[in-house]
């Protein structure tokens, strides 16, 4: 069977009618880029998934009773992972595409458009942005929920993630301006209890910070209470507007009072010292870069850290960040990182006898995947197609007309392909995608809801620069 005819429909059907623990799918006929560093990529591989879980990868597995997909024509990588996106701004997606700074995107969204949420625009923006992280091939997404003005505000985030049935990390912060109930971090507890009490489930938690009070003050700058508050529940740490000489001296501090390490991830990293960057590497803290919102925006340098990041030993994760600004798809960062670094490379060399260090497209792909998972505290969960990980993976057609022929696999996703090219998304073994279209959403209705939200908002009397 195909994805691409009656027979790909049929699939679906057989596949959807048997219980989740009683599914054995069997992919045939497809390159495999596992990102594995002991599988490398597969030629006419067959990769098979029993229940949620990846349990073989090779040839002529000789697998009976399983439901068979065609893939000849088709790579199968791990799906992306995004380590950083506020996703209830997505109802305001693009509406400043010409963003000249911080300031400017902070006055407009966090002091202004954030105040009038409801809970219920929480959960809009939230499956809006879950839904085409899916499209796009994201499997994993941390949301950095940053307006959780009320419990609600919280738990409509959260729903939407389980209702997208995406790979969803919630990092719950308190909001920048406005008025709030002050319950965070308080009420990390309650969720906890009440979303995250598994072990082996969809969604996780993480507690969420600013780096420094320059912006929003003391109450949601990371330091020793946060870091307690974090231990004390089990869950990791994501720092954001990790950046500039304030945000050096707050990371030196971290690290003398020992809250750095590998749950905790600072994303940007844009602008610090040689020495924050040292103990950044020493302690296995994690980092997210943003490609595209440290070099549209312009945040600090404006050079996203992927030198620095791997001069400290630090592999990173790659993240979305805005949709007010930025586009919402790990392509675009993937090949934003790779023209920055090479072209930076080869400045760097030019006029001298110096060899350029640059990246290239494995690595690349190795960020958007292996490594965001690590930095999402899910490195044995997803990120590869490894067996006995999470069957979170990506059907991608290497014959249509902007791929063929293919010759180089893993240039042809970083390279080639965009979200047209994903015929099947599968997360923990359900399908997502199938047959170039995401499933389970009624898009007239989708539409409406978001327009409905997106009017309240820019509608609403709310502090702050309004646009």
């Amino acid at each position: 069977m195909t994805l691409h005819d009656s027979t790909g429909q049929a699939a679906l059907a057989r596949i959807r009618r048997l219980p989740a623990d009683r599914r054995r799918i069997l992919f045939t006929g497809a390159t495999l880029v596992t990102m594995d560093p002991g599988l490398g990529v597969v030629d006419r591989g067959e990769l098979l998934v029993e229940g949620d879980t990846i349990t073989a990868v090779g040839h002529d597995l000789g697998v009976d009773d399983a439901v068979v997909i065609d893939c000849a024509g088709a790579l199968l990588t791990p799906g992306f992972v995004d380590t950083h996106r506020h996703a209830w701004q997505a109802p305001l997606r693009r509406i400043m595409p010409d963003v000249d700074d911080l300031g400017g995107y902070v006055m407009a969204t966090l002091a202004g458009h954030a105040t009038a949420y409801r809970p219920q625009d929480m959960y809009v923006g939230t499956r809006l942005a879950a839904l085409s992280a899916i499209d796009s091939g994201i499997t994993t997404m941390l949301d950095f929920s940053h307006n959780s003005r009320t419990r609600e505000h919280s738990d409509a985030a959260v729903q939407a993630l389980l209702d997208t049935a995406i790979r969803g990390v919630h990092a719950s912060m308190g909001p920048h301006f406005g008025t709030w109930d002050r319950q965070w971090p308080g009420d990390l507890t309650r969720l906890k209890e009440a979303y995250f009490a598994g072990d082996d489930q969809l969604l996780t938690l993480r507690l969420a910070a600013l780096a420094t009070d320059e912006i929003a003050g003391p109450a949601l700058a990371y330091g020793p209470e946060l870091a307690r508050v974090a231990r004390d529940l089990g869950i990791g740490v994501s720092v954001d507007a990790v950046f500039g000489t304030a945000s050096s001296e707050a990371v030196l501090h971290w690290a003398e009072e020992g809250i750095l390490g590998p749950d905790v991830t600072l994303i940007h990293a844009t602008g610090l010292t040689s020495e924050a960057w040292k103990v950044m590497g020493e302690s296995g803290t994690t980092v997210a870069l943003a490609p595209t919102s440290d070099a549209q925006i312009g945040l600090e340098t404006a050079i996203p850290a992927v030198d620095e990041a791997l001069s400290a030993g630090i592999r990173p994760g790659l993240s979305i960040d805005v949709e007010v600004a930025l586009a919402g798809d790990m392509f675009t960062q993937m090949r934003t990182l790779h023209a920055i670094q090479r072209m930076r490379a080869v400045n760097a060399a030019y006029g001298t006898d110096r060899q350029p260090s640059r990246i290239t497209t494995h690595d690349v792909l190795d960020f958007a995947t292996l490594q965001g998972a690590r930095t999402n505290g899910l490195a044995g969960v997803t990120g590869s197609l490894t067996p006995g990980k999470k069957a979170d993976l990506l059907v991608v057609q290497a014959e249509d007309l902007n791929n063929m022929p293919l010759n180089d696999p893993i240039g042809t996703v970083v390279l080639g392909c965009d979200a047209r090219n994903i015929s099947a998304v599968l997360i923990n073994g359900e399908p997502r995608k199938w047959n170039g279209r995401v499933l389970d959403v009624d898009l007239p209705a989708l539409r409406r809801e978001v327009r409905a939200s997106r009017d309240h908002v820019l509608n609403s009397p709310a502090p702050g620069h309004r646009l």
